[in-house]
Parts: structure tokens; sequence; C-alpha cells
């Protein structure tokens, strides 16, 4: 067969090599472009090494040594390790009287503190040379220690034995702390110690005093329906005089105040002589002896017979260890604490009358108080359970069936401290009787602990109206995180807890309150707090 023509022949072959050429200018461009990229990056790989290097090298400013520490890679976590395993090995050296080894494991631990603290002062990382030797040094007296037969076994349980024992030295230390706590919140400063015993002797030594108080004893106003009375129980004379001073401060008609105080046989002068030498804006103030209130006493108070108990007082004074330390306070054998269970009986005339704690400071006028709707109750209070406070099965023993069988465990607590009582309807649900019985019941503590809290929760329940909030605030002698809109809306702040503001325990954010009302031009309280 004859061949065609060279024209007209198919370019086959030819277009063949140039799809090849066209393949290998693209897998020439393609590796220029691979090659250019990875020498970039390599680069900027050694950029960033040479920059790592000399962030190491270089010391950091304002360098956080608690992420140091922190930080799984860094000397000081190292170090800190080996130091804490150092210390274990310190205590069973000196268990196992191997001193040597204490002693030199102790020395390394001292070189190591010492560097730790430098680094963290000059605010850079510890580097390689620094921590090496003393890396070394730990290790190497940690190796002897454990072959010294201080084996991890030895070590835990070394250690579970100290931390019990550091345990029980805490809780120990807890219990002392309340206890201490305790004694300062009950101790009469000195300077008030001072102005007791200054006042005292005024009213020895003035005849006139006493006249002016027999004359103010048989005011009219004192039984008057009339006026607002208020009742406050306390032998601190500032304290007492704070209360009448913020009330009166706040009340729209001073005049229209009665304030009726009882106290013990020893503040009974100084009382007198304190709040017959000081201005009250026309208020009235009587001040009366609990000590001459004859129908008080062991046959009509079961409690004054409880309290006298040589069993119950030596639970308070004695080396007895029964319960906790709030409750072997002795202030629940004070008599006055006791004494707002007979209100009707010391003022058989009154009608209604809004009890004060010592305690307390007045905001905001009280009178309105006098004419809250009570619808037919007794005692009106500030309910405490829609706070820190507790609800019925707090405060009693509710496996006890007179009890369980009474009382709501989930009934809510209510605030001794300022409470408004209707005395008609006190004597006609016969409280005090009521108060009575269930001190009876409890002769053996075993419905409840101690206090007057509890009994007036048994004694007033069901016959208690809620106040709102406002009138009542809580917690200011143990609680520094009060709101403060709360504190400024109050009627009344109560200071409750160990740090009264009389004291120099008491909270230094809320000392100014209750300061504010102190009379610091009286001359005998001058004298009492410069001398």
């Amino acid at each position: 067969m004859r061949r065609r023509a060279t024209d007209y022949r198919r370019p086959v072959r030819r277009r063949f090599s140039y799809w090849i050429w066209g393949l290998l200018v693209l897998f020439l461009v393609a590796g220029l472009v691979l090659f250019v990229v990875h020498h970039h990056h390599e680069y900027r790989a050694e950029q960033s090494i040479q920059e790592n290097r000399r962030t190491e090298v270089v010391p950091s400013e304002g360098l956080n040594f608690t992420e140091e520490l922190l930080s799984v890679t860094s000397f000081a976590r190292q170090l800190s390790n080996q130091m804490t395993l150092a210390k274990s090995y310190v205590i069973i050296a000196k268990e196992h009287n191997n001193l040597q080894l204490a002693w030199e494991l102790s020395s390394k631990i001292r070189s190591c503190q010492l560097l730790l603290s430098k680094a963290a002062m000059r605010g850079e990382s510890l580097s390689l040379d620094e921590a090496q030797p003393i890396i070394e040094g730990l290790t190497s007296l940690i190796y002897k220690a454990q072959d010294a037969h201080y084996d991890i076994a030895t070590t835990i349980m070394t250690m579970k034995s100290h931390i019990q024992a550091l345990e029980e030295r805490a809780n120990a230390a807890v219990v002392q702390s309340a206890v201490f706590g305790q004694l300062a919140a009950e101790s009469l400063p000195k300077n008030l110690h001072c102005l007791n015993i200054k006042l005292t002797a005024d009213w020895l030594r003035n005849p006139s005093i006493q006249e002016l108080a027999n004359e103010n004893s048989n005011s009219p106003r004192l039984v008057d329906n009339n006026l607002y009375h208020f009742c406050i129980f306390s032998d601190n004379v500032l304290a007492t005089s704070v209360v009448i001073n913020s009330t009166i401060s706040n009340a729209d008609h001073p005049k229209q105040l009665v304030f009726h105080i009882v106290t013990n046989g020893i503040s009974y002068g100084a009382m007198q002589t304190w709040f017959l030498t000081n201005d009250f804006k026309g208020s009235t103030i009587e001040v009366q002896n609990i000590e001459e209130f004859s129908w008080f006493n062991v046959t009509y108070s079961p409690v004054m017979k409880q309290l006298l108990d040589a069993e119950t007082r030596a639970l308070y004074f004695g080396s007895s260890e029964e319960g906790e330390a709030k409750f072997r306070n002795p202030k629940y054998l004070y008599f006055l604490n006791h004494l707002r269970f007979y209100i009707p009986e010391i003022y058989p005339l009154l009608e209604k009358v809004v009890f004060l704690d010592d305690d307390i400071v007045v905001q905001k006028d009280l009178t309105p108080l006098f004419s809250l709707d009570l619808h037919g109750n007794v005692n009106g209070a500030v309910e405490t359970c829609l706070e820190a406070f507790h609800r019925y099965y707090k405060y009693f023993n509710f496996s006890n069936p007179l009890i369980s069988s009474k009382f709501d465990p989930q009934a809510c607590g209510w605030a001794f401290g300022m409470n408004v009582f209707d005395l008609i309807a006190w004597k006609k649900a016969n409280v005090t009787g009521r108060y009575h019985y269930w001190q009876e019941q409890n002769s053996d503590r075993t419905l409840w602990k101690l206090g007057t809290l509890p009994p007036g929760l048994l004694a007033f329940y069901g016959l208690t109206e809620p106040l709102d909030r406002r009138w009542h605030v809580l917690g200011l002698g143990y609680d520094v995180n009060i709101d403060n809109r709360l504190i400024e809306s109050a009627a009344v702040i109560h200071f409750n807890g160990n740090m009264k503001p009389w004291l120099k325990l008491a909270i230094n954010r809320y000392k100014p309150l209750w300061e504010r009302y102190v009379n610091h031009t009286y001359p005998f309280l001058q004298d009492c707090l410069t001398s």
C-alpha cells in the first residue's frame, strides 16, 4: 500500500511531544513554588525559635510567679515539688532519729526557699544554671532517704498521722477561739467599768439625785397609754443610752416617748445617775431594780429555780465539757435576759409596748409600730427564716413527741430584739403561763439547749405577726457582708453576735453607726476614755 504524501500525514508524534514539554514545564514551576514556600516556612520557624530563645534569656517584666509555679515545665515547679517531698522526709528522718539526714534536707530546703524568694522578688523565671545545683542536691538527698527505707508507703502513713494530728489541733483551736470570743463578748471593757464606778459614786454621794429619781417614779406619764412606751432590760449603761439616744433622735415627737429600764442592783445607781443628769429632749425615762420585784422568785418562776440549780451553774462555771462553748455561755444564767417574758407583770397598766435589746441602734421613727394591726396576735416580730437563720427544726429536738406533736418543724423563726407586744392579747392568751409550762418540760434540757429564743418560739407559737423585714435588720455583730442598702433602709439595726460595738473586736465597718449616738461630751465618759 502506498503511503500518503508528507503534507497529508497527521502530526501525531509532534503533538505528543508538545504535551510532554508542557507537563515538564508545569512540574518545574510547581517545584519552584514549593521550594520558595518551604524556604520561607523554615525561615519563620527559625526566627520564632530565636525569639523564644531571646524570651528565655531576657527577664520577663511583671512575671506572675504563681503561674510559674503552676507550669509543669518550669524549674520553679520542679523545685517546689522536690521541696514538698523533702519536707516529708525531714519529718520521717527526725522520727527515726536520723538527725544528720534531717539537717541536710533542711539546709537544702532553705536554699530552695531562698532561690524561689529571690526569683519572685526580681520578677524573673529561674534559669537552668540557678536551679540545677539545688535540684541535683535535693534529688541526691531524696534518693539517700529512700535508701534508708523511707519508702512511699512509710511516707504516706506518716503524712496521714501528721494530717490527723493537725486536724485535731485545728479543731481544738476553733473551740478555743470560740471560748475566747465568748469571754471577750461577756467582759466589760475598762472604760465602761470606770464609767459605772464614777456614776455609782455620784449616785451615793448626791441625795438630790435619789430624790429626783423617787419623784420620777410616780410620774403619771409612766402609765399613760396615749404615749409610746419602750422597755429595755440591761446592765450596760452606755449601750442603753445609745438605744434611747438613737430612738429619740429619730422620733418625730420625742416628748411622747416613755422608756422603761430594768437593771440589776449593781448597775441601778449608775443607770439612774446617767439618765437623770443627761438631756433626752423631754422624753420620760424610768429605771427599776430587778431585785425589788418580790414576785419574781423561785416559787413563781421555773426558770429562776433552774438557773439557781447547782447542776445548771456547774455547767457554766465548772469544768464540765458538756455541750458546745456557745451553749455554756453564762449569759443564759442572767435573770434580765428572761425578764422579757414577764412584761405584763412589770407593767400591769400598759396596753402595748415595744421591747428593745441593748445592742440595737434605731435609725427611723418607731412610733408607727404602735398603730400596726397585729390581727389579734401578741407579738409583732421580723421573721428570720428567709436569711441565714433557722426554722424550728434547728432549735428543737423533734425526736421528742412533746415537740413533734405540737409544732411544725418547718415553721419560720423570728427575732428577739425589736418586738411589738400587745399586752392585752398577751394576758388573754396567758403567754407567761405557756412559757412556764415549756420551761418546766425542759428542766433536763432535752427539748432545746439554752437561751431565751427557743422558749419564746414555743410560747408565742401561733401568736406572732410577721413584720416587714426593714423594721429589724440583724447580724451586725458577726456578719461583715450585710448589704449597705439593707442597713440604710432599716428602722432598727441589731448587733447580735459576739462583736458588740462597744468592744474592740467590733466590726469596724458598722461601729460608726453605733458611736454616732454616744454622748462623748459627758464628763465621766471623757475621764474614763482618757484615763
